[in-house]
């Protein structure tokens, strides 16, 4: 998003991009018959064959939709979202309903149950007059918990308020939400762990992520029994990360080595993009990393048998990076201001890559359904063994390929996609 830092700069960069029409695009405008003249799509990167060949075997709308319980007021946006089956057997569905991709105090977080993913009861609505964002459910010994993520609401700055906490009762009733002991913490991915614990990711730095000289951002790796009192997972290495990457997702590969996969917006000496890297041990502070130049945004991690794959956004370019080459006006500091620039006028997609261990880098598998304003996926197994089924958002997936700026003020609505595995003949 673009932040009060980056608007203060516009002036200082427009110059070269009012001659190509970008500059029109950062406040939303645009023509589209023009725009894709100009702009013809290119090819999605050539897939890089893995065991299996992965297909979209399915695709429809939940959000809203008609098996939707009416109760719920659906606004304009509909977005950041996790989904989760619980040990009761539902399917729960938590989602953030705004009047656009931006901050608001208007944001609902709605939270929704299913049996047979088609008919949703509602189970909770949160507001608490400033932005929400980032929900997340977690199933612990059998009980059911929602992170959420507190924000402002000032459309064009980003002002991370810590994270706040529900838990829902044997009779059905969440309980009011009430802050954790993560004072201006970003909640971004919740996962049960071995010996009935759970572990986070959370970042902390977020409110100077788009000023043009950033303090490092920290990511912290947690880990609670009870679902409300989160300590760091090692003492040793807290914080897990510190420099420019904020959200951060992770999983074990099929050799037993901790994978994490981090944005890395606001760069550091690695450069500006993403960051891979292995550990023996989530631990170990010795950590086998690997730059990747596309942002991998909203990054989310999951397995389908012994193989690691990730959804996240993809830059809808040609060679799809998030840096953009030295310039005139994009040296030193306002690199990261003109990289920003860039990316929200481009189209993006929702993609799947899988992960190839030996090189430690993730391979392009395939896009999803999806345009515009689009990804922040989650993942549950399908009935049938050879599916994982995908909840994610995007503009309309029948409209037009709008670029992402546009996407971000236009509606969205919540797609759910069956995503087949097919073993690829032996080469």
């Amino acid at each position: 998003m673009v932040r009060r830092a980056l608007l203060g700069l516009i002036g200082a960069v427009s110059g070269s991009y009012l001659w190509n029409g970008s500059a029109a695009l950062w406040f939303g405008r645009y023509d589209a018959t023009v725009w894709e003249r100009q702009h013809p799509a290119p090819q999605a990167p050539p897939r890089d064959l893995g065991p299996y060949r992965v297909s979209v075997a399915d695709t429809r709308r939940i959000v809203p939709s008609t098996g939707l319980d009416q109760k719920i007021g659906v606004q304009n946006a509909n977005n950041n979202l996790h989904v989760i089956r619980h040990t009761d057997g539902r399917v729960y569905l938590a989602w953030r309903s705004a009047p656009s991709h931006f901050a608001s105090d208007r944001v609902v977080i709605h939270v929704v149950s299913s049996q047979d993913e088609q008919n949703w009861r509602s189970e909770a609505q949160f507001s608490v007059g400033t932005d929400l964002r980032e929900p997340q459910l977690l199933s612990l010994n059998g009980k059911l918990h929602l992170y959420l993520s507190k924000l402002g609401k000032n459309a064009f700055d980003f002002e991370p308020a810590g994270v706040q906490h529900s838990n829902r009762a044997e009779n059905g009733v969440w309980s009011a939400l009430a802050p954790l002991d993560l004072p201006g913490h970003i909640a971004w991915s919740v996962r049960p762990a071995s010996g009935s614990q759970a572990t986070m990711s959370a970042y902390s730095g977020g409110e100077n992520m788009y000023a043009i000289f950033p303090s490092p951002l920290q990511v912290r790796l947690l880990t609670t029994r009870d679902g409300i009192r989160w300590r760091p997972l090692n003492q040793r290495v807290d914080p897990f990360y510190q420099g420019g990457a904020s959200e951060t997702d992770f999983a074990t590969t099929s050799s037993g080595r901790f994978l994490t996969v981090m944005r890395n917006e606001a760069g550091d000496e690695t450069g500006f993009g993403s960051i891979v890297c292995e550990r023996s041990t989530p631990g170990d502070r010795n950590a086998n990393c690997r730059s990747d130049p596309k942002k991998f945004d909203s990054p989310r991690l999951f397995h389908f048998k012994s193989e690691t794959y990730l959804l996240a956004r993809r830059n809808l370019t040609a060679n799809g990076v998030f840096d953009q080459p030295p310039g005139l006006l994009n040296r030193g500091p306002l690199r990261r201001v003109v990289n920003q620039l860039q990316y929200i006028v481009e189209r993006k997609r929702c993609s799947l890559w899988h992960y190839i261990e030996k090189e430690r880098r993730f391979a392009f598998e395939l896009d999803l359904p999806s345009k515009g304003d689009t990804c922040f996926a989650s993942v549950i197994e399908g009935n049938d063994p050879s599916e994982m089924i995908v909840y994610n958002y995007s503009s309309a997936i029948d409209g037009p390929d709008v670029p992402w700026t546009v996407g971000q003020r236009a509606p969205t609505f919540i797609y759910r996609h069956v995503l087949k595995f097919d073993a690829t003949p032996s080469k």
